[in-house]
């Protein structure tokens, strides 16, 4: 679905903890933010007492300082990512990222870090953007450069990650995958 207002949403699912790169996806908002032609949403869950864990007040005072907008938790993710323009997940490490699997397979373009576990769903320029792993400039101009496209730019590039979720993700090729893997260890 194309979104169809004038302003870009982008949109940051994870677990709320350091790692997942969110301290980075806050200062690239605050840098755009005056920048009224986007919005910078997150979605996730608090973990008290993880060393890597955000705190609800440092949520808050990003809140207060307009950075950004907190929508919470969600047992429905796609009714979420739905109705927003690009995910971003700047993580430093994955195994392989559901929620840009998710969001690729729903045609959504995607801002992710060159990392294992990241690169793998994206194609630079072709479906998201790669930036930088502990990077707020570099995410912050790759940010930019998805705000100046146009939305038929946006939506092609949301398009092009379906299709290669199609070719490379889709469960049965993984499953054959698997299969054939199992096959090559028995009849050694």
């Amino acid at each position: 679905k194309l979104i169809t207002n004038a302003r870009v949403r982008f949109l940051f699912i994870a677990r709320l903890l350091k790692d997942k790169g969110i301290l980075e996806y806050v200062e690239a908002s605050k840098k755009i933010s005056n920048n009224r032609k986007a919005d910078f949403h997150i979605l996730g869950s608090f973990y008290n007492g993880n060393p890597s864990a955000i705190t609800e007040n440092d949520m808050k005072k990003w809140e207060a300082q307009g950075a950004v907008k907190y929508i919470g938790v969600s047992d429905d993710v796609r009714s979420v990512i739905c109705k927003y323009d690009c995910i971003v997940l700047p993580s430093y490490r994955e195994g392989l990222s559901r929620v840009l699997l998710e969001s690729a397979s729903m045609a959504k373009p995607i801002i992710t870090c060159n990392v294992p576990g990241c690169r793998e769903v994206v194609e630079d320029g072709i479906n998201g953007y790669l930036c930088e792993v502990k990077n707020s400039n570099d995410l912050k101009n790759k940010m930019e450069k998805m705000l100046n496209l146009s939305q038929e730019e946006r939506k092609l590039m949301g398009e092009s990650g379906r299709e290669k979720m199609l070719k490379e993700f889709d469960e049965k090729i993984v499953i054959d995958k698997y299969l054939k893997t199992i096959d090559g260890i028995y009849t050694k």
